[in-house]
């Protein structure tokens, strides 16, 4: 059967889909994916997969991809990162027979992206991919689709667009902020970069940006002309988003629980789905996001998600007539509903610190964070004071060090030289000298062994004698045997 591409692959294989689940690394697995499917979600991405790690272990593969089949799951779309043509071609190989489609992840803006070399980082390298991608289409049995990020410009965006096209690409998903926006700078996608990608290619187009419940994605449609729309974060918080609901918490994370149970995920993602689902709950009930962050097990966190639950119930049981929610929310924190992630401004408020004139966030300062008031520290120092609520962060309580006389960091108290290890290894090293306060005996060292070597001499000196003697009159025979011969 010749492999389908365009308009008719998005039709007949995606079975022409409008409602995305993206792909979420750690967020998207198998158990979240049936749980959005249930709630209005026509297409899913797995999570982003590395393509070297993919193709050379077992294990990986069978944890991401090879696990227990299930028919629910399809249409899918597995996604990589790679940078390498043959690697993603041969990792694609190993998973085309267990979805619809491979996507190149084109669009990934973190750090960990910028040092690996892929996602986003690759969208200046046009020749490579090019090459990626003619190779797959040329390769694979399934379709290639890209998730790409915009660039600032339009025009440079549309060229971007069209080059993947041309090179075989049969969907593409366009993210529309830079690979700059992200984090509390990430501001508002442009659907302006979209809509302008929708008019310049013949392949379907995915918007993704801004959907945080089904009017965003009926508006989006609307105004960029494109045909679906992928969500992320607006899914994490609401499941039911393509429905177009706004379910109680505590319904949406049975169900997930349930469907974990059925088919078992890493403890950390269905940790990480509950603090999405239940994020607002867990600005007032603190003491419970603290059991949420260190229970070990699945039974454990279905035990705090039911106390969660009855503290919600209590409160509805409670609730005055005519009362509204509190914190500016559109709902009781109770119910799915999107989370608005603050400005860099609205950061710096929050943290009771002025920004640069840019509007970044302000940082800490030193006192700050280190006075022990816990509403300023750092969430790994908060995390610390949990396992020892006596560890005190005072700077005033730190010992003292006095400090290397060539490098500045704290010198070894019985140093001969008043430095560091690392200073005093070089120095001892250069000078031959010993610094007992470090264990550093090359002075000792250097001694013992021309004493050694003087020993080894006397020894040895009269079997050189014997030996040389012995070589003398061999010579002499041998001398007198060739005389005789002549």
């Amino acid at each position: 059967m010749p492999k389908l591409r365009g308009e008719a692959f998005w039709r007949e294989t995606l079975r022409s889909a409008h409602y995305v689940v993206a792909p979420m690394v750690d967020q998207s697995e198998l158990a979240w994916r049936l749980l959005s499917r249930r709630h209005g979600a026509q297409l899913c991405y797995t999570p982003m997969l590395h393509a070297q790690v993919f193709l050379r272990d077992a294990n990986y593969r069978r944890e991401n991809l090879y696990g227990e089949a299930c028919p629910e799951d399809r249409p899918l779309i597995v996604q990589f990162c790679a940078n390498d043509p043959e690697v993603f071609v041969q990792a694609a190989l190993l998973a085309q027979d267990y979805c619809d489609a491979i996507d190149l992840n084109l669009g990934c803006p973190q750090m960990i992206a910028k040092r690996g070399h892929y996602g986003a980082f690759l969208q200046e390298e046009w020749d490579l991919l090019q090459r990626m991608i003619l190779l797959a289409n040329e390769k694979l049995s399934v379709p290639i689709t890209c998730k790409i990020r915009v660039f600032p410009d339009i025009d440079k965006t549309v060229k971007y667009a069209q080059m993947l096209e041309k090179a075989g690409c049969q969907l593409l998903t366009v993210h529309g902020r830079t690979k700059e926006q992200k984090g509390p700078l990430a501001g508002v996608a442009s659907w302006e970069h979209i809509q302008a990608v929708r008019k310049a290619v013949n392949i379907p187009v995915f918007a993704n940006g801004n959907i945080q419940c089904l009017s965003d994605v009926e508006e989006c449609i609307r105004k960029t002309g494109v045909h679906g729309v992928m969500s992320a974060e607006g899914n994490l918080h609401n499941p039911a988003l393509f429905e177009g609901r706004n379910p109680l918490v505590w319904e949406m994370a049975e169900e997930y629980l349930e469907i974990v149970q059925k088919y078992p995920c890493p403890l950390s993602y269905v940790r990480a789905h509950l603090f999405k689902l239940w994020h607002h709950t867990l600005q007032v009930y603190q003491q419970l996001r603290e059991e949420l962050a260190k229970v070990k097990t699945l039974e454990g966190i279905v035990d705090v998600n039911r106390e969660l639950k009855l503290r919600c119930q209590e409160e509805i049981a409670n609730q005055k007539e005519g009362e509204k929610p509190k914190e500016g929310l559109p709902f009781f924190h109770w119910i799915c509903q999107p989370y608005i992630r603050p400005g860099p401004k609205e950061r710096c408020k929050e943290n009771g610190a002025s920004g640069t004139e840019k509007g970044v966030r302000g940082k800490r300062t030193l006192e700050e964070e280190e006075d022990g008031n816990s509403e300023l520290l750092s969430k790994n120092k908060q995390k610390k004071k949990l396992r020892n609520p006596n560890k005190s962060f005072d700077p005033s309580l730190k010992p003292k060090y006095a400090k290397c006389d060539q490098c500045g960091n704290p010198k070894g108290n019985k140093c001969v030289f008043n430095m560091c290890r690392g200073c005093c290894k070089k120095r001892a090293f250069k000078e031959t000298a010993d610094c007992p306060g470090h264990g550093l005996l090359f002075k000792t060292k250097y001694e013992k062994s021309l004493s050694w070597q003087h020993s080894q001499r006397g020894i040895q000196s009269p079997e050189m004698s014997q030996r040389g003697e012995a070589e003398v009159g061999e010579a002499v025979v041998l001398k007198e045997a060739g005389d005789s011969a002549v």
